[in-house]
């Protein structure tokens, strides 16, 4: 059946077409038999909203944009999750883009969303001199997560990463283990460079040397961290380890594959940390010890702040939310004292 206009349903109930509006939009002055044969019309004549029309006469599409490097990571898609559930009471739908950790990627998904009408955007960045998204931040809100670029003054809601690592480095100290790799991932992003330093302040803190051949560097994705943990493996002999901390999740699984194909076994062999590791089957023998990130409060967190900034309540908005990460206990960490 073709669809009505609100045109075509006030001709019908000879009504104004104002009437049939304040009706559709729960508008005062209307009354409550008016209002109930223009919804009983409304299906009979399947009328559907003309959303483009109305995004340009409130000045808002209703719609959210979350840019992220790799959609594939489950952390990414429960933050998703916790944003959704806040904004979609509200009527704010959410549009994904993937940007394959590519800052060209970025800026063209920017360009695109940019034209699309967005009302506020949820950015987890690759770019961290934020050259790209610099000149969008007055025109909708901007909320980083993950990886925070060096621009004074934005919104972003992460956790406290050099206090993720220092975590995972007592929790393997406790267990006994004083000689341990690290795989990092870029240094050029907060998120690699923070995990790095909280590393280094760990062995610090508990007077352990640092030996630069255990600290091998990736970029997030599962090859790099079997190429990392084969190049710690190859160069054993020289620079002995006991464990290892790998700090992304699909690090962490390429980590474990180059274990299992050198023929060692974990914890046997070698005592394994990853990073927002999540096996909700429990596929995974040995389960892995972890760090955890709060996926659904930082979703949360971020539809909250997105509401208060779309609502013009600045003043109420603390605009940077770090949140405590945690630690769970799995079988890949050996005891050694």
């Amino acid at each position: 059946m073709e669809s009505s206009t609100l045109k075509d349903i006030a001709a019908k109930l000879n009504l104004s077409v104002a009437t049939v509006s304040r009706a559709v939009n729960n508008k005062e002055y209307v009354k409550k038999e008016t209002r109930e044969r223009v919804m009983k019309a409304l299906e009979e004549y399947n009328y559907v909203p003309n959303e483009v029309a109305r995004s340009l006469k409130l000045k808002s599409t209703k719609t959210i944009a979350v840019i992220l490097p790799d959609i594939c990571e489950a952390f990414f898609g429960e933050i998703i999750k916790g944003i959704d559930e806040i904004v979609s009471p509200h009527g704010y739908t959410i549009i994904v883009s993937d940007t394959n950790e590519n800052a060209e990627n970025e800026k063209k998904y920017l360009e695109i969303l940019q034209q699309k009408r967005i009302d506020a955007l949820v950015f987890a960045t690759v770019d961290l001199s934020g050259s790209n998204v610099k000149k969008y931040l007055s025109a909708f809100p901007v909320i980083f997560i993950d990886n925070i670029p060096e621009i004074a003054g934005i919104d972003s809601v992460t956790i406290d990463n050099a206090a993720a690592s220092r975590m995972a480095v007592d929790y393997l100290i406790e267990a006994g283990h004083r000689e341990i790799a690290v795989i990092i991932g870029s240094v050029k992003e907060t998120t690699g460079y923070a995990r790095r330093e909280g590393y280094l302040e760990g062995l610090e803190a508990h007077d352990i040397l640092v030996d630069e051949d255990l600290i091998q560097y990736g970029n997030y994705k599962e090859d790099d961290g079997f190429r990392c943990m084969e190049q710690l493996i190859q160069n054993r002999d020289v620079h002995p380890f006991t464990a290892v901390y790998v700090t992304s999740e699909k690090m962490t699984f390429g980590a474990i594959k180059a274990l299992r194909e050198y023929g060692l076994r974990m914890p046997e062999d070698i005592s394994l940390v990853g990073f927002d590791v999540q096996d909700k089957a429990q596929l995974i023998s040995p389960s892995i010890t972890t760090i955890r990130q709060p996926e659904k409060m930082i979703g949360n967190r971020v539809g909250e702040l997105l509401l208060r900034r779309l609502d013009g309540n600045a003043e109420q908005v603390s605009g940077q939310i770090l949140l405590k990460p945690s630690l769970v206990e799995g079988q890949s960490v050996k005891r050694v004292n």
